[in-house]
């Protein structure tokens, strides 16, 4: 089958997400059971359900794309075009009834991240890019923010703790230090505000492949920079690091082993 435009993909991409984040809402502040995977990490019906629909969706339209999701696994497809999705970033921070999670939706073409699509269902907004169309915050345009200095940077992160122990005391006191301000706005509503401008950079420790598809075209479209802590522009790093594109440099230095 023919490969969809960009923005084609993009605007499948934008309904797909919003679609499976209000499907969370079903179960959001209803102290649901959380069950633990075999990685430790939480799951509930809602990622579950979420993901069902989400590929549902993704079957109907393009029922020869590849998909790749957190909850229920790989299917190869027959195409150059891999969805990648995560029906709920930030499982913990769901059922703890914290409306900062997301559901999120990056898609590859030929090895490529080129569309990403984030839903942050409970605080109603969507951010979505496609390679070359640009990036738009609940319909309008947006862009990362001119911040040129460290020092007046606001600085997002998931845990702050996992990565001063990455960096180690002495490392991520000079990463603090460094930063205007520190803030652990968790999971990917931390890209979210720098693809928005309202942050400046975004760090994570580790980060999965479907945590990181939707956000590197994002960031990019807005006017930053998505790479792992080495630099390398890549969507399966184990971690990640966004800024306004200015900061970038000195942020890896800080990052830099």
């Amino acid at each position: 089958m023919k490969t969809p435009s960009i923005e084609e993909l993009r605007d499948a991409a934008a309904e797909i997400a919003w679609t499976g984040g209000r499907t969370t809402l079903a179960w959001f502040n209803t102290r649901l059971p959380v069950e633990t995977k075999a990685d430790g990490s939480p799951v509930t019906i809602a990622d579950r359900e979420a993901e069902r629909v989400m590929r549902a969706m993704i079957r109907e339209r393009f029922p020869d794309h590849g998909i790749v999701g957190e909850e229920h696994g790989t299917d190869i497809g027959n195409s150059n075009v891999r969805w990648i999705i995560d029906p709920i970033d930030g499982t913990r921070t769901f059922v703890r009834g914290v409306p900062l999670y997301g559901t999120l939706v990056g898609i590859e073409v030929d090895g490529e991240a080129v569309v990403g699509a984030v839903a942050m269902p409970a605080l109603d907004e969507l951010i979505v890019a496609g390679k070359g169309l640009g990036c738009t915050w609940n319909g309008r345009r947006c862009h990362v923010s001119d911040t040129a200095s460290l020092d007046g940077a606001l600085l997002s992160g998931t845990d702050l703790k996992a990565i001063r122990r990455r960096l180690g005391p002495a490392r991520a006191d000079l990463l603090e230090d460094a930063t205007g301000m520190q803030r652990t706005w968790a999971d990917c509503y931390a890209y979210v505000l720098v693809a928005t401008g309202r942050a400046d950079i975004a760090i994570d420790a580790a980060m999965a492949l479907w945590d990181n598809a939707a956000l590197l075209p994002i960031i990019e479209e807005a006017g930053g920079i998505f790479t792992d802590w080495k630099g390398s522009r890549r969507i399966d790093g184990g971690d990640a690091v966004a800024t306004n594109g200015r900061l970038h440099a000195q942020t890896l230095a800080l990052l830099a082993d």
